[in-house]
């Protein structure tokens, strides 16, 4: 096919010409429209909500959160060079614009260690996350851990992407978070009175001989999805048995443990997350201009494969120590055990995979729509909800309060997810 024969063909998609520019070739995909960029943030946003229900569910199961989180980081990785290899090496290489493998080889370290940096805070941020949901559940670490970057982390975008988002629509956005965050920890404390009110009924009803034996047969041999069975004989969710077989399959016990560890926890994953988008913003826009003059940018896709490198090697490190020194009671474990344990494996390296593609997606979004707008997938909290409430059971008998507040907080993340993809505004990609 000659050149002219291209260029027709060329002329007949125009809506692939915005992204994919045909010229003497192939142009590096990139996501430039406003369009564009809102899919692959609420891709983005179905992606990082499932992933968290996949760990959580292995970690009902009894599935040590080391394996677990070695086999996600795995295919967290895997993810990211799929995507430096495909979308990164489309089309001609050029100086301005250089392929994922000719950039490589180029003096822009400092924008490397920018990525690097933003891979270490999301790794320690996702791993202290797989511990917090077993303290404070899947919904709530969610919903704190998106506030926190929500306030530092889409505040520091805004600046470092020089004002492209309209404040005015920016900010009553956070607004909108901030008040489903209030909303979000009164659920928790609304579901957790619930909780204990239901343990102390059954301990009542059992000293008193009220347990019927259907009840006492179910607590020995019911299974439910986290547990693995399809078997139909299973628990009903939100009983007293329910939980208390529960904390006996998990892998992480939390009865008589204080809350406030889960959530010292949780605050502490929010604030790395708030970290890794503005470093990534700065490993590929250069605002502090650390690049020698004529290095170009590091594109999004080389960006991110850095950014992933160092997510994969802290995971390993980390992980690998807590099999011989595991945190918070758990048993010793070793690689051995690790390699030996497939139970659950395709769950957590198919989580690896959604995480890896999700992050791809939010950043190529936040290249064309502001990183700031970009933040609007911390609006996550709405799909793992979901997860929670389908898969665990979170909320069921629970109190007529605590489901007006449950409403009431979805609905505000909906507003808030809206309120801040309407403010996206547009890169300037034009070469000064």
């Amino acid at each position: 096919m000659d050149s002219k024969e291209f260029s027709g063909i060329c002329s007949l998609v125009p809506s692939l010409s915005e992204s994919i520019l045909c010229a003497t070739g192939l142009k590096m995909y990139l996501v430039e429209s406003k369009g564009g960029a809102i899919a692959c943030m609420f891709l983005a946003l179905f992606f990082l909500g499932t992933w968290p229900a996949l760990l959580t569910m292995l970690e009902r199961r009894g599935r040590l959160p080391q394996h677990t989180y070695l086999d996600y980081s795995i295919t967290n990785f895997f993810a990211a060079l799929i995507i430096a290899f495909t979308f990164g090496e489309i089309g001609k290489s050029t100086p301005d614009e250089p392929n994922f493998l000719a950039q490589l080889a180029q003096d822009n370290w400092p924008s490397v260690l920018f990525a690097m940096g933003g891979g270490v805070v999301l790794s320690l941020g996702n791993l202290c996350s797989q511990y917090a949901f077993a303290f404070v559940g899947l919904s709530v670490t969610e919903v704190i851990t998106a506030s926190v970057t929500v306030v530092i982390g889409t505040t520091l975008n805004y600046f470092l992407d020089d004002k492209i988002n309209k404040a005015e629509i920016l900010f009553p956005g956070v607004g909108c978070f901030l008040i489903a965050v209030i909303l979000g920890s009164a659920v928790h404390s609304s579901n957790t009175a619930d909780n204990k009110a239901k343990l102390n009924n059954y301990s009542s009803d059992y000293k008193d001989g009220a347990i019927n034996s259907s009840k006492e047969g179910n607590l020995v041999k019911s299974k439910d999805l986290e547990s693995g069975s399809g078997s139909a004989d299973k628990l009903e969710a939100g009983t007293a048995v329910f939980l208390i077989e529960l904390e006996e399959r998990r892998a992480i016990k939390i009865f008589g443990k204080s809350t406030l560890i889960g959530l010292a926890i949780t605050l502490f994953a929010g604030l790395c997350f708030s970290m890794f988008s503005p470093a990534f913003n700065l490993a590929t826009n250069d605002q502090w201009h650390t690049l020698k003059k004529g290095v170009p940018h590091l594109t999004v896709y080389t960006a991110f494969f850095y950014f992933s490198v160092s997510c994969l090697v802290l995971a390993i490190i980390l992980n690998i120590t807590f099999l011989y020194h595991p945190v918070l009671n758990l048993p010793k474990s070793s690689l051995k055990a690790y390699l030996e344990d497939s139970d659950g494996r395709v769950w957590a390296l198919l989580a690896g995979l959604l995480c890896g593609f999700g992050n791809g997606l939010q950043f190529m979004g936040g290249q064309a729509a502001g990183y700031a707008a970009a933040d609007a997938v911390q609006a996550l909290p709405l799909v793992s909800t979901f997860w929670g409430i389908v898969l665990f059971g979170e909320y069921r008998k629970s109190s007529s309060r605590t489901y007006i507040l449950l409403g009431s907080m979805l609905f505000m993340f909906i507003v808030a997810v809206g309120v801040l993809m309407a403010s996206s505004g547009h890169r300037n990609t034009a070469k000064e």
